[in-house]
């Protein structure tokens, strides 16, 4: 059995999420990196190309893409094709690629609020115009409103961008909302982009199904963005790809990152392939510990804490704590003072709300709660 309730010092090891509080008593619970070693097999691995001791440049592994494409269709009964994959250093560049490669200067990339900040910030760096269209909450879940998706579309409208396990409310899309959005898209003549790297990280009850395999027309209008990194906790070792099924698409595509999107290291690849290869029950085991932390986190807010509420979360390691009835002018600044540091709702287009990652060991989980409980208390 992996242990994952072991308390790994992180502390001046370069973290981005620790080392931003590296003289300070704040418990990180902001960016989403999980205190979890990666799997063993994953760390052999590595140890064994480091012990190689040549590190030029590198080709994407043959076997790595055929683990993909077996992995796509035994899980969704999706066939891709090996030429379809584009490899990314990260879900950001893809991001920022997939914006420019759709549409003109000044044409309309249409998204969902709350969510993942870059969402709100590559249109403009492609000169492109970003439109935002409010989640709505129904009956205990976030929901695509798509009365209003529909009456914010105009003849401008090129891209809309998806999250899906949904970042930062942990929705994961049903079969027949995907399929609106899908009709949609093909009404509109939209070209989607498909944020899944969360695909893999999906509790019992809930079932991730990729847009673009629902049906060939969407699949010819799509960008699916996948990632070993969030499911095997590697994402800062840089190995991500997108899937465009679409010749001209993924042409097109490729020639925007020519020359500025780094190719993936030799660890990157390293790792993703023994992640894929031999990760599978690490990752059963890390849902089974994620599930736990996450009822812990649902009671806690909808029930011990006053003034606080959130949504199921269906998938992901980060829930969307609603604080709105507690008038707190600054998210961010408020919890910080007590000893927390999390994500502020502006960021992700919602004031009033905080995300929370829950990735970490539950003595972490229930210190860094207790701290947000003693806050709110002395309001």
């Amino acid at each position: 059995m992996v242990d994952f309730d072991s308390v790994i010092d992180r502390k001046g090891s370069g973290s981005l999420k620790w080392d931003k509080y590296l003289h300070e008593d704040i418990i990180p619970m902001w960016v989403a990196d999980m205190d979890f070693q990666a799997p063993q097999p994953v760390l052999s691995a590595l140890r064994e190309q480091i012990d190689f001791g040549v590190f030029g440049y590198t080709l994407p592994p043959g076997e790595l893409v055929e683990l993909i494409c077996t992995r796509l269709f035994n899980r969704y009964s999706w066939g891709v094709d090996p030429a379809w994959i584009v490899w990314l250093p990260g879900l950001v560049s893809g991001l920022n690629a997939a914006c420019r490669s759709c549409g003109h200067p000044k044409s309309k990339v249409l998204t969902l609020t709350p969510v993942y900040p870059p969402f709100l910030s590559v249109p403009a760096y492609s000169d492109r115009e970003l439109i935002t269209v409010q989640m709505e909450n129904g009956n205990g879940h976030w929901i695509m409103p798509m009365d209003k998706i529909q009456d914010k579309l105009s003849a401008d409208s090129k891209l809309f961008l998806l999250c899906n396990p949904q970042n930062p409310t942990g929705r994961v899309y049903t079969g027949n909302e995907l399929i609106e959005i899908s009709n949609l898209c093909l009404k509109h003549d939209l070209i989607l982009c498909s944020d899944e790297i969360h695909c893999d990280l999906v509790y019992e009850g809930h079932k991730h199904i990729p847009i673009a395999s629902l049906n060939s027309e969407i699949s010819e209008r799509s960008i699916t963005l996948m990632s070993p990194g969030k499911t095997f906790n590697i994402p800062g070792l840089g190995c991500s790809f997108a899937i465009i099924p679409n010749r001209s698409l993924r042409s097109q595509f490729c020639k925007i990152k020519k020359g500025i999107v780094p190719d993936i290291n030799i660890l990157g690849y390293t790792a993703g392939l023994a992640c894929y290869k031999y990760g599978e029950p690490w990752v059963n085991e890390l849902l089974d510990y994620l599930t736990q932390n996450r009822d812990f986190v649902f009671k806690t807010f909808n029930q011990d804490i006053n003034g606080t509420s959130l949504n199921q979360i269906e998938g992901t390691y980060l829930a969307w704590i609603d604080i709105r009835n507690l008038n707190v002018k600054n998210t961010y600044d408020f919890f910080y003072k007590h000893g927390v540091g999390v994500s502020d709702g502006v960021y992700f287009g919602n004031n009033g709300f905080f995300r929370l990652n829950f990735g970490c060991p539950k003595s972490i989980l229930e210190k860094g709660i207790e701290r947000i409980k003693h806050a709110i208390d002395s309001i």
